[in-house]
């Protein structure tokens, strides 16, 4: 029955639940849902029946909750929950997911939990929370399984059965020395079809891929990907092996990453979405806007300029916003590129080269087909070939132009330090806007006497 219902339908029914203090029959409905789901409900359900929805919930559920919802979300259960309550779910909760949401609260709050928690937890948390958000140490876990490489097969069996439930991950088992540094990685597939008296050492890949604590959350992601691992260890300077990141939390990367991209691409400013205030997003978006503003009143002050080139030939106007607009295309179809690229790959001087020199020569067959299709329909829609000329060799030229600003703009960002997606979509637009316009005018203007 409940895999037939709706989300809405769903939603109605625990509503009636909690209306009827019907405890035990919303346990049984939530038993089968996904905590994915149970999340999805919380979200939509009135604010008026959070409080009574929580407290029909186990400590364990309430802890899967958390982990599906939003800051905000998880901000405001611990609210409603008070400080006992809390402690009883955070016990319950990953290590990395619990600091990251910490790390969201006060000082003074955060103490308050910190100090209700068992000591060897509260450690933990703090050491996770001591490294910053974006790095590998921000991003992983403390709560995995290592093992000795003198032990056997079967001692290895042993304490992966016996910490199973301790750990996020059971796939991998890392390899230590005395000194707690990673020496090697054996698998739980490796494990399975090993000789149960074989020694660790004799089955174990020594050839280990690991990422510093502290590298970047994006290089972490980008490893993840490259080796189709399901976690990736996480060590120090002398390769004590600190945690593990795994592939759930890099494909979180990989999603926030790709929507701050997006963002930046279209000018829009970052963490706007459905739910924003319309006062929030617009002050977010205004910066940009104003000063794409002031850019494009200098393609005004260009036409001012070729005002006698327009008021004698007025069919020039009629191809301005074709050219524009094509310019701005080109450019930010070439940023897209340029920003993935950057993004996945590392960037060097043979890299850069390369690129340039390709974009150049798909600007020339862009350029080529583009410009000589306008001249024949400028040609036979006013029956000028100068002016089929002057419109088409504009459009070649500008297409070149703009493919290759939105090639370079962002390369020299990225050179200098700077994330080449601020170089967006409208400000690429805009200053195509402003090549295309002058090449444009200036070649109309060199052809005039021809043109009359």
């Amino acid at each position: 029955m409940i895999a037939n219902m709706t989300e809405d339908q769903l939603l109605v029914l625990v509503i009636k639940y909690i209306r009827e203090a019907k405890r035990k029959s919303l346990q049984e409905l939530l038993d089968e849902l996904h905590p994915y789901d149970v999340a999805a409900i919380y979200r939509s359900l009135p604010e008026k029946h959070h409080h009574k929805f929580l407290t029909f919930l186990e400590p364990d559920q309430v802890a899967d909750l958390i982990e599906e919802l939003e800051t905000e979300y998880q901000v405001e259960i611990l609210q409603k929950l008070g400080i006992e309550e809390s402690s009883k779910v955070m016990d319950l909760m990953e290590n990395d997911d619990l600091a990251d949401l910490l790390n969201e609260l006060s000082v003074e709050r955060i103490q308050e939990f910190l100090d209700v928690m068992k000591k060897e937890d509260s450690i933990k948390i703090r050491s996770l929370m001591s490294y910053p958000a974006e790095t590998a140490g921000g991003l992983m876990t403390n709560e995995f399984i290592w093992i000795h490489a003198n032990q056997t097969v079967r001692q290895a069996v042993d304490k992966l059965k016996d910490y199973a439930s301790f750990s996020e991950n059971i796939y991998y088992l890392y390899v230590i020395n005395e000194s707690k540094k990673l020496v090697g990685v054996v698998s739980y597939r490796d494990l399975l079809i090993a000789d149960i008296h074989e020694v660790i050492e004799d089955i174990m890949f020594t050839r280990t891929v690991a990422v510093k604590v502290t590298d970047d959350q994006e290089q972490v992601a980008h490893i993840i990907e490259r080796y189709d691992f399901i976690a990736v260890p996480v060590v120090d300077d002398e390769q004590t092996l600190l945690g593990i990141i795994t592939v759930d939390d890099a494909m979180d990367v990989v999603i926030r990453e790709a929507n701050e991209d997006i963002e930046k691409l279209s000018a829009s400013g970052k963490d706007i979405d459905f739910t924003t205030r319309a006062w929030t997003a617009s002050m977010r978006r205004l910066p940009w806007l104003i000063l794409l503003l002031f850019i494009g009143l200098i393609s005004g002050s260009i036409m001012n300029y070729f005002e006698a080139t327009l008021a004698q030939v007025v069919a020039l106007v009629f191809f301005m916003p074709m050219i524009a607009g094509m310019t701005g295309n080109t450019g930010t179809q070439s940023l897209a590129v340029v920003v993935r690229g950057v993004s996945q790959n590392s960037i060097n001087k043979k890299v850069v080269t390369s690129l340039i020199f390709r974009e150049f020569r798909v600007s020339l067959i862009i350029g080529v087909t583009c410009g000589s299709l306008i001249t024949l329909i400028a040609y036979v829609w006013m029956g000028s070939p100068i002016l089929g000329f002057v419109v088409g060799t504009s459009l070649f030229s500008t297409l070149i132009i703009g493919t290759l600003a939105g090639t370079v703009i962002p390369l020299i960002l990225h050179r200098i330090g700077i994330d080449p997606a601020v170089a967006s979509g409208p400000l690429i637009t805009t200053l195509n806007d402003i090549f295309s316009l002058l090449i444009y005018f200036g070649i109309a203007t060199a052809f005039l006497s021809h043109l009359m």
